[in-house]
This record gives C-alpha cells, structure tokens and sequence, in this order.
C-alpha cells in the first residue's frame, strides 16, 4: 500500500487537502488523515506537492512512426522514461502515414511491452489510408475481439498525404466503430488526421448533418494546425464535438500560425466551449514534417510525449487556465473521449494513476502508475528494458 498525507489534490477538481490511500492497483480512500501500523504502507509526505491524475495521452506513435522523407526518417519507439518524465501513465497507440511497413501487429506487441514495464496501454486500429489496415479482418471484428483496441484511427482527411476518402467511405467507417463499440461496450470513437486541406472539417461536418452518426463518435485531431481550422474548430466544440490540440509542434508550423494549444484553450474557453469538449494530446513519436507550397518535405522533427504536461503548465502559469480545467484536458477529457472508464480521474475504485507535481513551477515530481511507484522525488525507479 502507499499513503501520500496532507496533499493538495485535483481529482481534477479541486478536492483540498487530503489522505490518499492506495491500495494494489485501485485508489482505496480519500479523505481525511490516515493513521496506520507502522510499516503497513510506503508513506508519502504531501508538503510543498500538489497530486493529480495520471494523465492519459490518446494520440501516441508508441511503435515509432514517420517515414515522409524515406526510410532513414522512420522515428524511433517510445521509452518508458519518457512518459514517466511526462507525468503519463496511460498512452493510446496509433499508426500513422505508413500503415505498410509500420503494421498493427508491431503496434499490439509494442503496447504489450509498455504494460510489462509500467504503463496502461490501448491501441486504435487502421492508419491513414483507405481501406482500413486491421488485425481480423475489419475494424468492427477488432474491436468486438480484441481487448486493446478502443477505437480506429488516425484517419487521415483534408491532407495531401490521406487517401481522399469518399464520403461515403468516412461515413462507413464510423458507422463501422460505432457498431463494433456497442457490441463490445467500448467508445469505438473514430480519431480523424487533419491536414492543412482547404477543405478542413468539412468532410466530418458533411458526416454528421447527412447521416445518424452522433458527433461524438469523431475525434478530429491536430485542429491548432493553422488559423482556419482553429476557427473551425471553435464552432465543431460549440456544436458539442471533441476538438483536440496537439502539443508536439515545430517552429515552422507556428510561423504559419499554427496556434500554441495553450493558448489555444484559453481562447475556446473565451468562445464559450464546454471545456469537458477539449482534448490534448502529444503526437508523441510522430513524425512532424514541413512541406512547401508544392508538398516538398523541407526538415523533420518528432512529437514529445513530455510536451502534453508542458502545455498544461503553460495554459495554468502563461495563459491564466484555472488548473482543474488544464488539468481536465489531458487526463478526465481524453479518457471520457475513448471510454476509459478506470483512468483520467481520482476516485475511490479508479486506477491508482498518480502525479505529485511541485506546486510552485507543476514539474513532476513523483509518478505512480497502478499503484507502483515509477519516480520518486524526480528520480527514476523504473525503467525500459533496453533503456540506459
């Protein structure tokens, strides 16, 4: 068991100065002080900390992605020591552009080592392209047969690199997840690519007005991408649609306006958007590539897992977010959205998914992931099988 006393704690709403009581996996209390037999428990002083969930990051090449500029531009895999510097102890894989040489299989395996090591991992299933890549046969069958995969995606639209999905297909495609979700009591929630298109949303807009596709079933991603599709986005999450920021980014995108997903939710906030609609997550792994006007790749770079708590302090200490909102984004948020019903929150029950941040600056201090302790007082205890 871990005891962590007098801690400043954010379920993400603000639940004061607690006792929290970890027991196994499972959070067993919160509440007032615990007193317990000596050696019972590793206790923990909350002082100068402030504990908050776990955060969940729904977006994640785990298995390495890229590959725009050849072969040699393929990024590597994640390392467990950089989701726990992150704070993240949930991670949802995904493919990406390559969904030949980057193969499910790989992604599966690659979310199975990650759980060995420390993380809760979940998988979406197909990649940029049309027809779907799947591991049974169809994104419905794999959803319904396999525990790992909650939804399909990223579905690439309104990029240079998608596939030019037909309506018709996107439509089939989501009505596809959305079945294979009610049947296997998962979201099954659709995680849309967006590219610098001029077509932007429309083609979710089209899906959602001409057939019975809730809203909800799409989560569109990358929507700090460019001005327009900010503004788009604005008006999808005020209809009641996920909108998801990325917080992996590189200089060139923000000299062609992409917007700092910070402020980013500082500013839907002033538009008025339910902020239980707003989502942020890393890209971590991905290839971030900088075209030309003629779709010429000109550099590369690769998304950061740590980049998703970075934002979140950046909203709280640059752009004024109140911490439980900031908070909300990228732990109870991204979590609802894909219908991980144990993470993202701390509560009696829930996953024993734990941050203790410094309170002055909100860099990590201490992860624990299903009740093991993974860093303590900023050092790592755990760490990936090949990692230094």
């Amino acid at each position: 068991m871990i005891a962590i006393h007098d801690v400043e704690t954010f379920t993400p709403e603000p639940a004061g100065r607690v006792d929290l009581l970890l027991a196994g996996t499972r959070v067993e209390r919160i509440g007032p002080p615990i007193s317990l037999p000596p050696g019972l428990a590793d206790e923990m002083c909350g002082d100068g900390l402030v504990a908050v969930p776990g955060l969940v990051d729904a977006h994640v090449h785990f298995a390495g992605g890229g590959g725009e500029g050849g072969f040699a531009t393929r990024t590597p895999e994640l390392d467990l020591g950089d989701a726990i510097r992150g704070g993240v102890t949930t991670v949802v894989g995904c493919l990406g552009t390559d969904g030949v040489a980057r193969s499910l299989p790989a992604l599966l395996a690659k979310a199975f080592a990650l759980e060995e090591e420390g993380l809760s991992t979940f998988i979406l299933t197909g990649s940029y392209g049309v027809p779907l890549v799947t591991l049974t046969g169809s994104a419905e069958r794999d959803l319904l047969l396999i525990e790992k995969v909650v939804g399909v995606g990223e579905l690439a639209i309104s990029d240079h690199r998608s596939s030019q999905p037909t309506p018709a297909e996107i439509a089939r495609i989501a009505a596809e997840a959305r079945r294979g979700g009610i049947l296997s009591g998962k979201a099954g929630v659709v995680n849309v690519h967006l590219g610098n298109g001029p077509s932007g949303l429309a083609p979710l807009r089209h899906l959602v007005e001409e057939t019975e596709i809730p809203i909800t079933q799409l989560l569109p991603t990358h929507l700090n991408r460019n001005p327009s599709l900010f503004a788009e986005a604005i008006t999808w999450a005020l209809r009641g649609g996920w909108a998801d920021l990325t917080t992996s980014n590189v200089p060139a995108f923000f000299a062609a306006g992409s917007v700092k997903p910070s402020c980013g939710l500082a500013r839907m906030l002033e538009a008025g958007v339910d902020p239980s609609r707003i989502t942020f997550t890393s890209d971590g792994q991905g290839s971030l590539p900088d075209y030309d006007d003629e779709g010429r790749l000109l550099g590369l770079d690769v998304g950061r897992v740590a980049s998703l708590l970075e934002e979140v302090r950046d909203a709280v200490l640059v752009d004024g977010v109140p911490l439980p909102v900031a908070l909300g984004v990228a732990t109870r948020n991204p979590a609802r959205a894909l219908g991980l019903a144990r993470k993202g929150v701390l509560a009696e029950g829930r996953d024993a998914d734990v941050v203790l941040l410094r309170r002055e600056d909100l860099s990590v201090d201490t992860v624990i992931a299903r009740g093991r302790v993974l860093m303590r007082a900023g050092r790592i205890l755990a760490k990936g099988t090949f990692e230094p």
